[in-house]
């Protein structure tokens, strides 16, 4: 089957949220050994298999793009895409921050990853601006593709890049408050169809994130602001799952990988801050919730690409 449908050719960058989310969560395990009691090595086991899902599927995408350089404009035509292909250089700085404990050299991941994903934010603006006009309207697909770069504190803020980290997030705040503001009260009067629901929680990535930087930068406000916030925003989706899950699986599930996966980082956080019980309640329940969702959403993603359909259902181009 693989020879026959050259899946690397199609390579969809809807896998990307999937391998982001799986990273995080791996990385989440890994950090909760510190707060509860909890093997470590069941974090660094499920690590070394989220970075070697991420590997796999990069090299893909990789030689896809060098086969036809032409295949990114193609798959950035559609907004689910944009988001799969910031997906990339997200994860690629979550995987500086997984490299930190082995005495591997994580800056110049970090850095790359930190360049690859203004290129990829560039191509995604280009990409929108040239695009007709009913595809310039804001969506949270594009919390990814413009609010992303809060994610390299995480690795950035060890790493000894405290300025460059708070200025990552000082620019990727502007975004997400125009993406927040501008979008999110339409839903009362306008609902996302069934299949584009899931979308809908990745505004609980981005204000975890937002959380989790100001948390690792020792600035006190505004991490208590976006913990609470995104505490409430939690709540919220866990109320809407049955509509937010009405049609079953689809590739939009990737979204709720990453949101999970970050949410249960800023719980740890808040945890080692000594928050008290209702962090602890938030990690416990994140966990036993978000840990079985992001590995069905992984297999699912995975016995879909197998069988060639991952790229024709999420309308990846042909290299």
């Amino acid at each position: 089957m693989y020879k026959k449908y050259h899946l690397w050719r199609r390579t969809p960058p809807a896998i990307f949220p999937v391998a982001l989310g799986f990273m995080g969560l791996a990385l989440a395990w890994r950090n909760a050994a510190e707060v509860v009691p909890i093997p470590r090595e069941i974090g660094d086991l499920m690590l070394g298999l989220a970075t070697a899902y991420f590997l796999f599927f990069a090299v893909s995408y990789v030689a896809k793009v060098m086969a036809r350089p032409s295949v990114v404009f193609d798959d950035l035509k559609m907004p689910s895409a944009r988001a799969g292909v910031a997906a990339f250089p997200m994860a690629i700085m979550l995987l500086a921050a997984a490299l930190l404990p082995f005495g591997i050299e994580a800056r110049a991941v970090w850095w790359f990853g930190v360049g690859t994903y203004y290129i990829a934010t560039g191509l995604v603006a280009w990409s929108i601006l040239t695009g007709p006009p009913e595809g310039r309207k804001l969506s949270p697909f594009q919390y990814l593709a413009f609010v992303g770069p809060v994610v390299g504190p995480i690795a950035g803020i060890p790493l000894g890049y405290a300025t460059a980290s708070f200025w990552l997030t000082m620019f990727a705040l502007v975004p997400y408050v125009i993406i927040t503001f501008g979008y999110y009260p339409r839903l009362f009067r306008v609902r996302p169809a069934v299949p584009l629901r899931p979308s809908l929680t990745i505004v609980l990535a981005a204000t975890s994130l937002f959380g989790l930087s100001f948390g690792l930068l020792d600035m006190e406000v505004p991490f208590h602001f976006f913990h609470w916030l995104a505490t409430g925003i939690a709540l919220v989706l866990l109320s809407s799952s049955l509509w937010l899950t009405e049609g079953g699986w689809n590739p939009v599930w990737g979204s709720f990988t990453f949101p999970a996966a970050t949410f249960m980082h800023l719980e740890i956080l808040a945890m080692q801050r000594n928050e008290g019980f209702i962090a602890m309640a938030g990690l416990v329940s994140t966990m036993v919730i978000g840990t079985p969702l992001i590995l069905y959403i992984v297999w699912m993603s995975s016995k879909v690409w197998i069988r060639g359909e991952l790229a024709k259902i999420s309308g990846a181009a042909t290299a």
